[in-house]
């Protein structure tokens, strides 16, 4: 199908776009499939102009996954299946390896998807590589593990979920300084916003490099679930939560609240930081009020790692919360003490009481679990540990949005949105069990040489 027959299709109206569709032949048909300049919506085609970054922040299934792969396709393939693109060696980078293979690679939207059989590159997983027909390259990233792109050099990138990124400003400063092929290395952000320090620098660009687009899960309504789009609409509609994750936009800080992400940013720690070596490190539960055997219908059950340095400080070390019934959390918890090297778990009963301690001990017998009671509510319990952020006594080891979407709801006055708050929940009671018994007395010498943090053994940074 020629340019300009596809270019008027999509001008038409519906109705003359059907009728014109059934005359065409099945050849036609079939080169149609694949012609995203006839089935994106205008916001999801790239733009126009010199740009180097295309920040696309948009809600929910508004389409972000299939612009950036199709993105990929229109700037790797040529006009033949042979035939040289644009670009050359890709970085896909993803929030983890997984979103990378099931998502952007393998996903219903990912790359091999939108490819007709002829152009589809070769993917193989073990090599996080794909391979074009052409010998273009993409090679898949996470997160995670920032260091994977410590040395390999590209042309483009996509980046999926840049505002959930775990080590944000690592995996970005270390892209950054690969993307030095070609005469004009370009990237494309797809994103649900968050107000991260990265989101706010790159929409301050106004030189014209960085281009915005933004949108909402509700232009995307032709092709999501009627049942679906209703229900978030009943539930979520004009939230605070909704006006993230459905209209996108970038929420700032809650009036009143307990914590605001500039101390949270001030006090922040890289993955690439010497930190002290800890005196003590807890896993943190609370428990979910409510569970199912598979875990489906299960409410988020909060499990936090945090420590308490030599230098009298405390750092939030990871944040493992997940939805899954009692043994699921309890073996997530277990397998977090192991990585970690914690002390104790420390697990609010108030809800299940011997039972959660049993169901702890069914997974490892003889580990030590301190018990806790609440007897207050949640902010009162909270206000205490968000004065030891405000005076910087604690800090953030990368980044945890999902936790700290959360921590912006805390007001004096209760917790604003739908009132989650298992994560924060678990991260009070690991610092409220730290801190009254670790700040009176410091050991004279560190009780290890190394802990394990966010995938990497920290053992040969001094002083950790």
């Amino acid at each position: 199908m020629s340019d300009s027959l596809a270019l008027r299709l999509a001008k038409l109206p519906k109705a003359q776009q059907i009728e014109l569709l059934k005359a065409l032949p099945d050849k036609d048909l079939q080169a149609l499939l694949y012609r995203w300049d006839f089935w994106g919506r205008a916001d999801q085609l790239p733009p126009k102009g010199d740009w180097s970054i295309w920040l696309c922040l948009a809600g929910r299934g508004w389409g972000k996954t299939r612009t950036s792969a199709e993105w990929v396709r229109s700037v790797v393939c040529g006009k033949t299946p042979m035939a040289p693109g644009e670009f050359r060696r890709i970085a896909v980078v993803g929030e983890t390896a997984a979103d990378c293979r099931d998502v952007l690679v393998e996903g219903d939207s990912g790359i091999l998807s939108v490819h007709p059989k002829a152009f589809r590159p070769v993917y193989e997983p073990s090599k996080r590589r794909l391979t074009w027909p052409n010998g273009a390259m993409a090679f898949t990233y996470n997160a995670t593990e920032p260091d994977q792109l410590r040395g390999p050099q590209h042309d483009a990138a996509i980046l999926d979920e840049l505002a959930k990124w775990r080590y944000c400003k690592d995996t970005w400063d270390m892209l950054q300084f690969g993307l030095r092929l070609g005469d004009h290395p370009r990237q494309v952000i797809t994103t649900t916003p968050r107000p991260t320090p990265l989101i706010k620098e790159l929409l301050a660009v106004d030189d014209g490099s960085v281009v915005v687009t933004r949108g909402s899960t509700f232009d995307n309504r032709a092709n999501l679930s009627p049942s679906f789009m209703k229900s978030i609409h009943e539930r979520y509609a004009g939230s605070r939560l909704g006006r993230q994750e459905l209209e996108g936009e970038v929420i700032d800080d809650v009036p009143g609240a307990l914590w605001t992400r500039a101390v949270i940013d001030a006090n922040r720690k890289k993955m690439s930081d010497e930190l002290p070596a800890m005196q003590r490190v807890l896993v943190s539960i609370d428990p979910a009020a409510t569970a199912s055997s598979d875990g489906d219908d299960t409410s988020e059950t909060g499990i936090a790692v945090v420590g308490f340095g030599v230098d009298g400080r405390g750092y939030l070390i990871d944040d493992r919360s997940c939805r899954l019934g009692p043994t699921g959390w309890a073996k997530v918890a277990v397998n977090n003490y192991d990585y970690y090297q914690a002390d104790a778990i420390v697990v609010e009963v108030n809800n299940g009481g011997d039972m959660i301690k049993a169901v702890i001990s069914a997974v490892r017998p003889s580990l030590r679990v301190i018990e806790v009671r609440a007897s207050r509510g949640k902010v009162t319990r909270a206000e205490p540990v968000s004065a030891l952020y405000s005076q910087g006594r604690i800090s953030h080891v990368g980044s945890f949005p999902a936790l700290e979407d959360q921590m912006m709801q805390f007001t004096s006055f209760g917790i604003e949105g739908d009132g989650a708050a298992d994560r924060v929940d678990a991260m009070v009671w690991g610092f409220t069990e730290l801190f009254p018994s670790l700040i009176a007395r410091a050991p004279k010498k560190p009780r290890r040489d190394g802990l394990h943090v966010g995938g990497h053994n920290r053992s040969s940074v001094t002083g950790y």
